[in-house]
């Protein structure tokens, strides 16, 4: 089976367990596939582009969020009655 490499920088699994932050560095803040046999089994993301990755998700639900609720009857409540 031939599976796309969905990263710029890719390398193979043995190099990562030789040196691990030698492969994070030279991928300079970007994901890195980590190769199986030449095939991609996972990838290395950067701890920011992760915490990125996981607001841009919320955003894009809270966005389905507010389409789905956009014609639902507003409720008018009282702060001081919660």
């Amino acid at each position: 089976m031939i599976r796309p490499i969905l990263a710029d920088n890719a390398t193979s699994i043995t190099e990562l367990k030789k040196n691990p932050m030698a492969v994070i560095e030279q991928a300079d803040g970007f994901p890195v596939a980590v190769l199986n046999r030449n095939q991609p089994v996972f990838y290395c993301i950067p701890a920011d582009a992760y915490e990125l990755l996981m607001d841009k998700l919320e955003d894009v639900e809270l966005a389905k969020l507010v389409v789905e609720r956009r014609d639902q009857e507003e409720i008018e409540v009282n702060i001081n009655d919660l």
